[in-house]
């Protein structure tokens, strides 16, 4: 499955210069937070595939006019032709916002997935705003990353770890890709391209969208 993810800034190549047809190569479009609405409403417009996202801290005009339709997997599992898909928006909390956390309330929300990950035999793509901590994040408190992050890399050991926030502009030091215990943490500032296959069930690897659980509409 050919996956185009992005993150924090829209990319002119994909909205001031569109080119018809440049979506088409797609099976999958993911958000990793803090893009305009219209945006993201744009791309499944124009482009042949599906579009899931979570909440960047900065999203909070989401709740008025969130993007037509695509589709919020925060708090959520969701499998795709065969490839499992956990949602978790949001950054540490800096400042009051709705899709701020403290660590405390980030493992929360993981340990209520974790009855959907047992029904679905675990995860192949973690889909989060923030990264995880230590691995891609940096050092300020708007853009630490979570410890939970970690130890759910430990726990089911996904394919790929999907973020956004720490934007690559900031330094010549913020890595595109790392690698943690076989896991590929990519950030996605931008956008990014990446091939994966599902290793869910076989009937899933057939149906373009199945919702194991959500907790968000």
């Amino acid at each position: 499955m050919k996956i185009l993810a992005l993150a924090d800034e829209e990319c002119p190549g994909l909205w001031d210069h569109f080119i018809r047809g440049k979506l088409d190569p797609y099976d999958l479009i993911i958000s990793c937070g803090d893009l305009k609405a219209e945006y993201l409403s744009f791309l499944v417009t124009m482009g042949k595939a599906p579009l899931l996202y979570v909440h960047g801290n900065h999203d909070e005009g989401y709740d008025v006019s969130p993007p037509e339709g695509c589709d919020c997997i925060d708090d959520s599992l969701v499998i795709c032709n065969g490839l499992r898909i956990l949602g978790l928006g949001g950054c540490r909390k800096y400042r009051p916002g709705e899709y701020q956390f403290t660590e405390r309330a980030m493992a929360r929300r993981v340990q209520r997935l974790r009855l959907a990950l047992w029904r679905a035999g675990g995860v192949d793509l973690v889909v989060t705003h923030a990264p995880p901590l230590g691995l891609g994040d940096l050092e300020d408190p708007a853009h630490r990353g979570f410890q939970a992050f970690r130890d759910l890399l430990d726990r089911y050991h996904p394919q790929v770890l999907l973020h956004g926030h720490t934007h690559l502009r900031y330094g010549h030091g913020i890595p595109r890709e790392l690698e943690y215990r076989g896991t590929r943490i990519i950030n996605a500032s931008e956008r990014v391209e990446l091939e994966l296959e599902g290793t869910g069930k076989p009937e899933d690897r057939k149906k373009q969208l199945r919702w194991i659980t959500r907790h968000r509409e």
